[in-house]
């Protein structure tokens, strides 16, 4: 599984670079994608970072016009797609499902339904369920 992740990575990297980002910052705009007006600290859950790394990752999306930082209640500070994050959030998702799909393009169906029964086996319940 982690050399598959790997490539995948490695690959998904090559591929955004085009679009001037990478797949740490593409992986952002997709979260605010899914969830606008996330704060600092659940953006920085979602994408396997400290708050402090995320922040200075957010400083450079701010800069670069990729997303903004809008005010919440109280002293909260939510984040928000701009236009351009926006664009390029949906330009690298369409790169991101065509190499998804090449890297599983060798298995069957019955392959990939056997994948997601035994990753599924693996995982076990959700214990925050």
């Amino acid at each position: 599984m982690k050399r598959l992740q790997y490539r995948h990575h490695r690959r998904a990297s090559q591929a955004l670079a085009p679009l001037g980002i990478s797949l740490v910052q593409w992986d952002t705009l997709r979260h605010l994608h899914r969830k606008p007006d996330a704060s600092l600290h659940d953006l920085a859950v979602l994408t396997f970072q400290t708050d402090q790394s995320f922040g200075s990752l957010a400083a450079r999306m701010v800069d670069r016009g990729l997303i903004e930082r809008v005010p919440g209640p109280g002293r909260a500070v939510k984040h928000r797609l701009t236009e351009k994050g926006a664009r390029l959030r949906a330009e690298g998702q369409d790169i991101m499902d065509e190499l998804a799909a090449a890297s599983l393009a060798a298995l069957s169906a019955d392959q990939l339904d056997q994948l997601g029964e035994l990753l599924d086996l693996a995982l076990g319940p959700d214990p925050t369920a």
